[in-house]
């Protein structure tokens, strides 16, 4: 990255190299915050809105305090953007409480004002052969655990799941699927998971998601996710969001994996398991097809 690129931190643009945050930051001393990853095309982020509000619901939800609206932060990106004379890159907003000590009584009526910083970048280029050949997946720990209240949000604690991915990387994998305590499919480690069975698209309950009654879903709604579910449903493939096995993926038709950064990517074996001959499914090629179209065409605007 270049020290000479400037970032968005506290309403305010400043080079990269002359940065900084309280060491008394709660995101630093806790790793209490939020962030969201996103995709900018044309010098306008993909599905910002959605982005802002997963932000805020989650923020809501884990009674975070988010004292920055919602326009601040889209100015806030924008001039991100346009001061790095990038059209093309990867935009992460990080949303932390600010400079608090958790476990320091204090005056209750004392607001700590955000850290709120926006970080462009180049988008990561990732090889023509993982969308033209798909990649490996391994199987990673039973993790997700739906009895924990944090579970299905995108927060800065992100320690066990980028464990498990270094796990993968090391063995050529490009992600890991991981599970949820109960042994049903949850996610991957940085991406939400796809599988297609009899020309029907399948993929775990995410939060938000669940029946009445039913237990809280510890997968993150990704947006990118869902953008997915729509071009589906556009194209008349029938989607479900369900619990799944392993079972499931392993007999799976097609396997694919959806997030900001690759957008959706195959996967054409997991461990030693080859998935579909070793061969791109139709449905994920045509669904890849469909959101790289839908994101130019939005973008565009």
């Amino acid at each position: 990255m270049n020290p000479e690129s400037l970032i968005h931190l506290n309403g305010h643009l400043v080079r990269r190299e002359q940065a900084s945050i309280s060491l008394e930051d709660a995101g630093f001393q806790h790793a209490v915050g939020l962030f969201e990853t996103m995709t900018a095309r044309h010098g306008k982020v993909f599905q910002l809105q959605r982005h802002l509000d997963r932000l805020a619901d989650s923020a809501a939800q884990l009674r975070m305090a988010l004292t920055t609206d919602r326009q601040t932060l889209t100015h806030a990106i924008d001039e991100t953007l346009e001061a790095n004379g990038l059209t093309h890159a990867r935009v992460r907003l990080t949303v932390t409480p600010g400079s608090v000590s958790l476990l320091r009584s204090g005056d209750a009526s004392a607001r700590p004002e955000p850290t709120v910083c926006v970080v462009a970048t180049p988008p990561v280029e990732y090889a023509p052969e993982y969308f033209d050949k798909g990649v490996m997946a391994i199987v990673g720990p039973a993790m997700a655990n739906p009895f924990d209240p944090h579970a299905g949000h995108k927060t800065l604690a992100y320690w066990s799941r980028l464990s498990v991915l270094r796990q993968a990387a090391s063995v050529g994998a490009a992600e890991a699927i991981i599970l949820q305590v109960s042994n049903h499919l949850a996610s991957g480690c940085v991406s939400n998971l796809f599988l297609v069975k009899n020309n029907e698209l399948f993929t775990p309950i995410a939060r938000g998601e669940e029946t009445r009654g039913g237990l809280p879903a510890p997968v993150l709604p990704g947006v990118t996710r869902s953008t997915a579910i729509e071009l589906a449903k556009d194209a008349s493939i029938p989607a479900h969001k369900q619990m799944l096995s392993i079972n499931d993926l392993l007999e799976a038709d097609e396997v694919f994996l959806t997030n900001a950064s690759w957008q959706l990517l195959p996967v054409t074996k997991i461990e030693n398991k080859t998935i579909a001959g070793g061969q791109v499914g139709p449905i994920t090629r045509r669904l890849r097809t469909a959101m790289l179209a839908l994101i130019d065409e939005q973008t565009r605007k």
